[in-house]
């Protein structure tokens, strides 16, 4: 475990299964704090690379993603910490494989109910190779104006009000992540704020204690004075009785153990944690608690009065001249990202599609004005629906007959016209004209509407074999092959007619005048 701080204003992370709310905020925090470099260096998706945009205050970066642990390390080596977003299947083995890089020294495991057997592997390995681990199931840990692990103090606001934007001189350490939000708030609220957070995590076997903690604490000189939140179940707290004792800890350490209501019920009670189950009464709250009181440590009544027993502690430290109180500084202003300032009435943009043929504000869509109930309800076929959609109101039957013709004739011509719809996009995106021609022909093939590029081939062939028009022919016909081209014109004349035949049986000259 180490002995000293764990984080820096350089401290840069790994995040480990993609979330990015979390990630936001930690580079929110980042700017706030006035850090020149992100504090995510890369993020580990696993099956995908490539990079991620977000945001560091009003400049949009471009994060790294790695496939794997090990190329995220190699490409990273100054990131020394590994924040895992893991379920709890999959996070001891990624824990276990970032452990084992030499460039990791912190492993932060956020899920919940990781298997003990395998947080008991990680415990003895990180212990054996003087490494940290953090959680499982924790929210992670800040030092305050330098650097933060995930979610840890929630949002921007919050972090604000509890000033860790800059460093105060509280160490504070807790089981809970809940609760740590929580004293960030108190502690700020009757000192100059804290140094350094750490949630430990609920489990019955967490990767570092409360001592673990406190000891670090002992050791950081910006660390004034240590505030310690433990709670009910397990035998952690009794560690730090022992450094106590010991004289281990030379700072102030004000203590409270939470879960003192279990008593009043009559069978035991397994509160929210799976470590906080009071097995026996040296694992009770109030126990724990006097264990504390009798070691050194200053501890309430209550946890009512734990704000004002900090705040006494605080005082008395200013008093001796141990503490000089941290000058306050403004914050940066955080950039609120466009959706949510809209959603909260702050800013109005424009529209930059509008649609005159359909519209959706209502309490159904409606086509030029036509609700979509009536349009099933009156049995409109497709022509009726395009007439509405193209030519924004409803045509008479022979025109709709008309376009339904045109579809039902054309349906099976989308391939071959493709390359024409090539040409006209390359051509609206501002190129010349043969660099247009060029992207259309040139996805002409056999299985393309191929006649053209096939014709071209077999005819040149049979013209300079001075083959004459019958031999051409019959020669392609003994070879199986049919001949490209011939037979669309024969096709298309059919087609023509169709529709030639159907404009002169409506009135084709007010057909046109309608169309036009």
């Amino acid at each position: 475990m180490a002995t000293g701080q764990l984080f820096s204003r350089t401290t840069q992370a790994l995040f480990y299964n993609y979330k990015q709310l979390p990630i936001q905020r930690m580079l929110d925090f980042d700017f706030l704090c006035g850090r020149e470099t992100p504090s995510v260096a890369g993020i580990i998706n696993p099956g995908a690379e490539g990079f991620q945009k977000l945001f560091f205050g009003q400049e949009e970066i471009a994060i790294p993603v790695h496939s794997a642990i090990e190329a995220a390390c190699a490409a990273h080596p100054t990131a020394d910490v590994f924040i895992n977003f893991a379920s709890f299947r999959s996070a001891a083995a990624s824990s276990m494989a970032a452990l084992k890089q030499p460039t990791i020294r912190v492993v932060a495991i956020i899920a919940e109910g990781v298997p003990e057997s395998d947080t008991k592997q990680l415990i003895a390995y990180a212990r054996s190779n003087n490494k940290v681990v953090i959680g499982p199931a924790t929210v992670g840990g800040i030092q305050a104006g330098a650097f933060k692990i995930g979610d840890t103090a929630g949002t921007i606001d919050n972090i604000i009000h509890c000033k860790l934007y800059r460093p105060g001189s509280v160490g504070f350490v807790s089981k809970s992540g809940g609760m740590s939000n929580e004293m960030y708030n108190t502690i700020a609220r009757v000192t100059d704020g804290i140094y350094e957070g750490i949630a430990i995590g609920g489990d019955v076997f967490p990767g570092s204690t409360l001592s673990d903690h406190v000891l670090r604490f002992n050791n950081i000189p910006q660390v004034k004075m240590i505030a310690v939140l433990g709670e009910l179940g397990g035998r952690d707290e009794y560690s730090l009785v022992e450094a106590l004792k010991q004289g281990k800890v030379n700072k102030p350490v004000v203590a409270w153990v939470s879960g003192t209501c279990a008593r009043l019920f009559k069978s035991e009670v397994q509160f929210g944690h799976a470590g906080a189950k009071s097995g026996g009464e040296m694992e009770s709250a109030q126990a724990k608690n006097q264990a504390l009181r009798e070691a050194g440590a200053v501890v309430p009544t209550s946890y009512e009065a734990f704000e004002a027993v900090i705040k006494e502690t605080f005082e008395k430290l200013v008093e001796e001249g141990k503490i000089t109180p941290i000058k306050e500084v403004k914050p940066p202003q955080i950039p609120e990202d466009l959706n949510s300032a809209i959603k909260s009435g702050k800013v109005r943009a424009p529209t930059h599609i509008i649609s005159t043929i359909s519209d959706d504000r209502g309490e159904e869509p409606c086509y030029a004005g036509v609700p979509m109930s009536s349009i099933v309800e009156q049995g409109y076929g497709v022509g009726d629906v395009i007439s509405l959609l193209w030519f924004k109101r409803s045509l008479p039957r022979y025109c709709t007959h008309f376009i339904e013709i045109c579809i039902m004739l054309c349906a099976d011509h989308g391939p071959c016209v493709s390359g024409a719809h090539n040409t006209i996009v390359t051509a609206r995106a501002g190129k010349d004209l043969v660099s247009s021609l060029v992207s259309g022909l040139l996805t002409i093939g056999p299985r393309f509407g191929g006649a053209i590029d096939d014709a071209a081939r077999y005819f040149k062939d049979a013209y300079d074999r001075s083959l004459t028009p019958y031999e051409f022919v019959e020669g392609m016909k003994k070879k199986g092959i049919r001949v490209p081209g011939i037979g669309h014109r024969y096709r298309w004349f059919l087609m023509v007619m169709m529709f030639l035949n159907h404009a002169k049986a409506t009135n084709f000259e007010i057909w046109f005048s309608i169309i036009s």
